[in-house]
């Protein structure tokens, strides 16, 4: 139920329209897209040391169950530094066990492991892939989520062409 779960959104900064637009979905009546935003506590402010943000950004971490990670070139390459925010936050997510949906920004339906940060690949995490749609991605938190506690399945993966057809997609 991802309207009833914290759900933290982490992005590259390149990447902060898409996270707009999602935020603009929550908000349109027209759309059936809800999440609470993790985002919405321990705010820093721009001029925060480095220290008190990533202090932060645990303590919002914490506070979530489910991941959506805004997929694209930029999150695989800050995901992956070992030292930009994204990096600490997938290395927190890991760290958490926290379920990931992966959010494939140019709207592929496949698992792109040039979106993917290294070090959830290399520890075969286990994530779901999905398009940039409100529906897929409600759909995901909603199933994928869920199943991610209970499951001893590795690695990235992604809905078949199916689910797609049956969210009208």
């Amino acid at each position: 139920m991802s309207y009833r779960n914290k759900t933290y959104v982490a992005f590259a900064s390149e990447n902060i329209k898409s996270y707009w637009l999602m935020e603009a979905w929550r908000e349109n009546q027209n759309i059936d897209f809800n999440f609470y935003d993790a985002h919405d506590l321990y705010i820093s402010r721009d001029t925060s040391q480095p220290e008190t943000i990533k202090r932060n950004l645990r303590e919002r971490m914490k506070n979530a169950k489910q991941i959506v990670l805004l997929g694209s070139a930029d999150a695989k390459k800050k995901g992956s530094d070992g030292s930009s925010f994204l990096a600490y936050e997938v290395k927190v997510m890991m760290e958490f066990n926290l379920p990931v949906v992966v959010v494939n920004l140019d709207g592929d339906r496949q698992v792109d492991r040039n979106f993917i940060p290294t070090p959830l690949l290399d520890a075969k995490y286990y994530t779901e892939s999905v398009s940039f749609q409100p529906k897929i991605i409600k759909y995901a938190l909603d199933d994928y989520a869920v199943r991610f506690a209970s499951s001893d399945t590795e690695g990235p993966r992604h809905y078949l062409s199916s689910v797609y057809e049956e969210l009208g997609l």
